[in-house]
């Protein structure tokens, strides 16, 4: 799948960013454990979600997707920290 950043440049999906993403912000999360394995998953739902689309989903795309991934998982506080850190 291919994304659209925001500089307009189309690249591969890199489930390692998101992963990684997710890790940071769940990082000072004491009551919401989030591994890599967890992580890689929720990554994997995020990329099933936009697959399905016709059009080339931008970043901010991903980054709705994954927040509202975290969100569905019932990780408010990493949700939050996500959509915060990624402003």
């Amino acid at each position: 799948m291919k994304i659209t950043k925001r500089n307009g440049n189309i690249v591969l999906y890199d489930d390692e960013k998101v992963i990684n993403s997710i890790l940071q912000a769940n990082k000072d999360v004491p009551d919401e454990d989030v591994n890599r394995e967890k992580a890689a998953y929720f990554a994997g739902e995020v990329f099933a979600r936009l697959s399905g689309e016709t059009d080339v989903p931008a970043t901010g795309d991903v980054r709705c997707c994954v927040y509202e991934v975290l969100l569905g998982a019932g990780l408010t506080e990493t949700a939050a920290r996500y959509r915060d850190y990624r402003k």
